[in-house]
């Protein structure tokens, strides 16, 4: 800790620096911006947290945080302009992960992904311009690059629209460094790969996995032959911190993943072994991508936040998975204990 003598008596300086930081998170309530709000809260900054607005007046997953009381959390509407300009104002460094998500949605209404993703981060980039904000960190995604043309995938890589919702995040994506260039914006692009941990949506396959393992006969899937590079929760917040610490690098983009691959088949088995069963697989042909549209192999590069942003992986694959087994075991045990208490 730095610090500094006045009138003979030391002060944390560089604490009080960090806690005069006004920080906003949208996508707050989610998996991945719940734990980040939280790691900010820890790290000592003002963390105002934005997510949807709901007739429960519900925060998600920050609602029984033990941090809840330490976070000013805002409901609105990302997709809304007056809304985000509120809640944008007066803050010091943006983390936008406010996203609609889940790629087999996205073919059933794409013009809610649009809507969602694209005009939010208009009202994101436009607010923050207006704002006059130290920094703007914007969250992409692996799927912007389709199946990998190289591996493993740096940020050179050609960006492939494979399905509504990664174009939708092109768009996003485009539209930020757009902003940089026509008004120097000060906004960075964090790039995670596949992101998972406690919290995480049944939707994304490690959830589902772990899910029919605990609580079904048998395991149903889609293709079992993509690859994919799994990244735990916590390393990729400390990826959100490390970026927005850093006074330069405004324009550019950062890949965060480990930089090794797994398939989806290699994944149950080793689910399937944690969870200590013996299910069998059977291929749901619902579950399968259009065939055009299916990513083979997502494998990250993380040369560049590496070097530039003195980050690394410190939660190892298998490591991750048994946390993320254990939590998966106690939410489902306290949502059975409510469902059947008087």
């Amino acid at each position: 800790m730095l610090c500094i003598k006045i009138n003979g008596e030391k002060i944390k300086f560089l604490n009080q620096l960090i806690m005069s930081k006004k920080i906003l998170i949208t996508g707050a309530a989610g998996f991945i911006g719940s734990h980040l709000a939280e790691l900010c809260v820890q790290k000592g900054y003002n963390v105002t947290a934005f997510d949807i607005y709901n007739s429960e007046n519900s925060c998600g997953w920050l609602e029984n945080s033990k941090y809840k009381k330490d976070i000013n959390i805002v409901l609105g509407d990302i997709r809304d302009y007056n809304s985000v300009n509120k809640v944008v104002k007066n803050k010091d460094i943006v983390f936008h992960l406010a996203a609609l998500i889940g790629i087999p949605y996205s073919y059933s209404s794409p013009l809610s992904y649009l809507k969602t993703n694209v005009d939010g981060a208009y009202n994101i980039l436009e607010n923050a311009k207006r704002s006059n904000i130290e920094q703007l960190i914007m969250t992409s995604t692996s799927e912007v690059y389709g199946s990998a043309q190289y591996s493993p995938i740096d940020e050179k890589h050609p960006l492939v629209g494979q399905s509504p919702y990664s174009a939708s995040k092109i768009a996003a994506d485009q539209l930020a460094i757009s902003y940089f260039r026509s008004f120097k914006l000060p906004v960075k692009i964090l790039r995670p790969f596949n992101t998972y941990g406690p919290r995480q949506s049944q939707r994304a396959i490690i959830p589902t996995i772990i899910s029919q393992c605990l609580n079904s006969n048998m395991i149903r899937l889609g293709n079992l032959k993509p690859k994919r590079d799994f990244l735990y929760v916590s390393d990729t917040c400390q990826a959100f911190l490390n970026i927005a610490r850093k006074k330069n690098f405004f324009g550019e983009v950062f890949n965060v993943g480990s930089n090794q691959e797994l398939s989806i088949s290699d994944l149950v088995q080793n689910i399937k072994k944690l969870t200590n069963t013996n299910l069998q697989v059977k291929i749901d042909k619902k579950r399968i991508r259009p065939s055009g549209s299916e990513v083979g192999r997502l494998i990250c590069n993380s040369k560049k936040i590496r070097k530039n942003l003195k980050w690394k992986k410190r939660v190892e694959f298998n490591e991750g998975l048994k946390k993320t087994i254990e939590w998966s075991i106690k939410f489902d045990q306290s949502k059975n204990s409510e469902k059947y208490s008087i």
